[in-house]
């Protein structure tokens, strides 16, 4: 009785799974769930874990609907206590901290979450929404502080020239910061503006 020996069917490697990050890049595992690269045992990595925090102005940018009016909703609530009680310089140089601060977590966020201009991303709406309110005593009222809010998101939203154009001004999260420093320069406008007609 003959024996037949079939030999097995030469297979080539198969390739990764396109759906399957690789390891080895930290983009593509951000890329995923939209969380930080782990290190060697598993753990996000910490510098990682604070510039999201930063760039999202935490949990602002995780809100599921409107995180952007969500950042400037919490710029105008912090702005009695944080940025208004310091005087004209301080809050100047406060403002080129949070855009040098800001720039930093944003450019690493893109690079975490592996895409331009994360949505999630919103301390830039607190730099542009404190430039807003640059000019303003440090006893604010509410309405002046909620015309203000008003007045930036409009043209945070509507982004007229050359608001969007900015955004291409310079690489990275500046890029993500400058428009809002540019829609910043125009709410600070249009809201002294409203103060000298109505009083708010």
């Amino acid at each position: 009785m003959s024996v037949v020996l079939r030999s097995r069917p030469h297979r080539e490697p198969s390739a990764a799974r396109p759906d399957r990050p690789d390891p080895a890049d930290p983009v593509a595992l951000g890329r995923v769930g939209g969380t930080p690269p782990a290190d060697g045992r598993g753990r996000a990595q910490w510098p990682d874990r604070l510039a999201l925090a930063v760039a999202r102005v935490w949990p602002a940018g995780l809100s599921p609907v409107m995180p952007g009016t969500c950042g400037s909703i919490v710029a105008a609530l912090l702005a009695p206590f944080v940025f208004l009680p310091l005087p004209f310089f301080g809050r100047v140089a406060l403002l080129a901290l949070l855009f040098w601060l800001g720039g930093v977590a944003a450019t690493r966020a893109e690079r975490v979450l592996g895409r331009k201009d994360p949505g999630e991303v919103v301390v830039d709406e607190v730099l542009g929404q404190w430039l807003a309110y640059l000019p303003l005593a440090a006893s604010a009222s509410a309405a002046q502080l909620a015309a203000g809010l008003v007045l930036f998101r409009v043209f945070d939203i509507a982004k007229p020239w050359p608001v969007r154009a900015s955004e291409d001004w310079l690489a990275a999260g500046y890029g993500v910061m400058i428009d809002d420093v540019v829609a910043g320069l125009y709410a600070l406008a249009a809201l002294q503006a409203v103060l000298l007609l109505l009083p708010l």
